[in-house]
């Protein structure tokens, strides 16, 4: 019975791991989006989402930009990181967290 309840405890732990994970990948790929669409450089937009990472996120992460040159038209970014869940049980299952963010292109 002990180790079951280890087991649960250590899942839900590794569950909440991956939704913070989850939530800063999203909230980098609105601050590239954000730049993407006042900036027409991508390369701009792909620092702003490194620098609204941590650390040891940000080295791990592989960003996409697509940004028209026209004004109205929509910016879209993609981040996604790689994830290894539950590693400690059985060498874990690798996930491919992401988030992808839309916004029009101001200038």
């Amino acid at each position: 019975m002990l180790p079951l309840v280890l087991l649960l405890l250590l899942a839900s732990l590794e569950l909440v791991a991956v939704t913070r994970i989850q939530l800063q990948v999203t909230h980098a790929a609105r601050e590239g989006a954000r730049q993407a669409a006042t900036s027409p450089d991508p390369a701009d937009a792909v620092q702003a989402v490194r620098s609204a990472l941590p650390a040891e996120l940000s080295d791990q992460a592989r960003v996409s930009v697509e940004r028209p040159h026209v004004v109205g038209q929509q910016a879209r970014v993609v981040v996604r990181i790689p994830y290894r869940f539950a590693g400690f049980a059985f060498g874990g299952l690798q996930l491919d967290l992401g988030a992808r963010s839309v916004m029009r292109v101001e200038r």
